[in-house]
This record gives structure tokens, C-alpha cells and sequence, in this order.
């Protein structure tokens, strides 16, 4: 039998493992964070990606799928459910994932009312493929992203209503910028993220992204996204300001990165159905140099 502390090193390796196969448009347990927290970030990272793909399977149908969503909760509640009642993960498997989580867990205090929001998004995506509103879209995001920004802020030590706020306008900014960006691979498979009264306001029909392309109509709806998204960035800027050290570096890059995929949609007029943007090596320079020039956002009267 190996030894805990052996185990413990075994499951965190192995959380690693399963990040760095996985490409994202955003950085995961990124070389910007101090070296000390990445293990960590891992182990969050590979509970969710785990439960996402539990979600996202094509080939289960929706019930089996609530089943694992369902299940992975009350493993993380600390119920003794086996790994074969999940779908074998070759490179992660639950009993590493859990074990690493649970002392990062325990480690920082991580409460585990965000890691539940989480699994509720992702048991909505798959009952849910259209929103009427903006509120309903952003309770989404309120879910789906803004958690992982605290938790980061957790990790790093940081624990404020003025952090957390900032945090969670720039995670719901690029879970939108991600929904603008995917809007011509989730339409096919019968997801639409674009509130109805978006689209309503402009004058839009569904119907008409089945032709492959973006009417003019379609393209005001995503420029007042656009629009929409670009005021949460804004918002969400000083939380790269209110950290120190390599986080600051950390959330700096992912802030502008978004921020330039967000202005990319907008020079193609959002028509993601010609040309998806996406980051290549240029943009990681242009990044790194405004990284570097940053300017701080000046402090305002009404924020606390």
C-alpha cells in the first residue's frame, strides 16, 4: 500500500495530467500562477472538467447523465460512491480526483456551496438550450463561471465583496465572449446562449442562422452583446488591480485575452459563421506586452 503522503502526490499529478491535455481558450493552472498553488487549480480544474464531460456526452442520454452530474455531487458531499459507478477516466480517475480535492479543500477552506454551483450548470445544459432573458442567462454564468474565479481568489488568499464582485463580472464576461464566439458550433447542435429578447429587440429569427450566415438583423443582436459583455469587462477590471504578485500577471492576461477575443467578434461584425477568432502565438506577444504596460484602473467614489 502506498503511503498517504505518496497517494496524496500521485492524485495531484495525475489532476495535472488531465489539465494539461486539455486545450481551453483561457489559462489553466497557467505558468503565471505561483508554482505552489498550481497543483491545486488542477485538482479544481479536473472535478469540473470531469463533470462537464459528464454533461456534454453525446453518446448517454440526458437521465444517465443527471445521474452522474447527481452522483458526482454526493461524492464531493463526502458519500462513499465507487468508482465504477462512473464512466472509466483513464488518466484521472475519480478516487484521484477526489483525494486531491478534498485536501485542497481542506487546505484553503473552500466552501462547497461554489463547487455545487458548478455541477447545477452543468445539469442545466443539459435540460436547457435556450434562455428568454438576460437574467436567466446571467444566473447561468452566476453558476457556470464565477465560481472558478473565487475559488482562485480563495487559493490565493483573497476574500472580499469588492474582490468577488470585480471577479465574477470578468468571469461572466468571457463565458460570454465564449458563448459569442461558439455561437455557430452550438447552434447546430440546438443550443442558443443569446437571450430571446436580445434577438427579439432586433428583429431576429432563429430560423435564419440555419442558412449558415449572420443577417442584419442577427448582427445588431451581437453587437448590443457585444456591447453588453465589453460593460462587464469594464466592471470586472479592477480585480486585476486588488491582487498582488504573479496573480496580478495571471488575471491580467486572462482579462486582455478575452478582452481581444471580444474585440476581434466585434471587427467581424460577430459573423462567427465566416471566421471563429481565436488566440494564436501573435496575440500571446501583444498580450504579454500589454501585460507589462498595464495601467491600473483609477479608483472610483462609488466603488467600495
Amino acid at each position: 500500500m502506498a503511503e498517504p503522503g505518496l497517494a496524496l502526490s500521485a492524485a495531484y499529478a495525475a489532476c495535472e495530467r488531465l489539465a494539461q491535455s486539455h486545450y481551453e481558450n483561457f489559462p489553466v493552472a497557467s505558468r503565471l500562477m505561483p508554482a505552489r498553488l498550481r497543483p491545486h487549480v488542477a485538482a479544481i480544474y479536473a472535478f469540473a472538467r470531469t463533470a462537464d464531460d459528464f454533461a456534454d456526452e453525446p453518446g448517454r442520454e440526458p437521465e444517465e447523465r443527471l445521474r452522474l452530474l447527481d452522483q458526482w455531487g454526493r461524492r464531493l458531499d463526502g458519500e462513499q460512491v465507487p468508482d465504477k459507478d462512473f464512466p472509466p477516466v483513464k488518466e484521472c480517475p475519480p478516487d484521484m480526483i477526489f483525494r486531491a480535492l478534498a485536501d485542497t479543500r481542506a487546505r484553503f477552506d473552500l466552501p462547497a456551496g461554489l463547487f455545487h454551483d458548478l455541477l447545477s450548470a452543468f445539469e442545466q445544459d443539459v435540460v436547457t438550450t435556450r434562455y428568454a432573458s438576460w437574467a436567466a442567462v446571467l444566473d447561468y454564468c452566476r453558476r457556470s463561471a464565477n465560481p472558478v474565479g473565487r475559488l482562485v481568489l480563495r487559493l490565493s488568499g483573497y476574500r472580499g465583496d469588492a474582490l468577488d464582485r470585480a471577479s465574477d463580472a470578468v468571469c461572466t464576461a468571457l463565458q460570454l465572449t465564449n458563448f459569442w464566439q461558439d455561437l455557430a458550433i452550438d447552434w447546430p447542435r440546438g443550443r442558443l446562449y443569446v437571450p430571446e429578447e436580445a434577438w427579439r429587440a432586433a428583429g431576429a429569427d432563429p430560423a435564419a442562422l440555419d442558412l449558415g450566415r449572420l443577417t442584419p438583423e442577427w448582427a445588431a443582436a451581437m453587437r448590443a452583446c457585444g456591447q453588453r459583455t465589453r460593460q462587464l469587462f469594464d466592471e470586472g477590471r479592477p480585480v486585476c488591480d486588488g491582487v498582488r504578485g504573479r496573480l496580478r500577471y495571471e488575471l491580467r492576461a486572462t482579462w486582455l485575452g478575452g478582452s481581444r477575443i471580444l474585440d476581434r467578434l466585434d471587427a467581424g461584425n460577430f459573423d462567427v459563421f465566416t471566421s471563429r477568432p481565436a488566440l494564436g502565438t501573435r496575440d500571446a506577444i501583444v498580450i504579454a506586452s500589454k501585460m507589462l504596460l498595464w495601467r491600473a484602473t483609477p479608483p472610483s467614489p462609488t466603488r467600495s
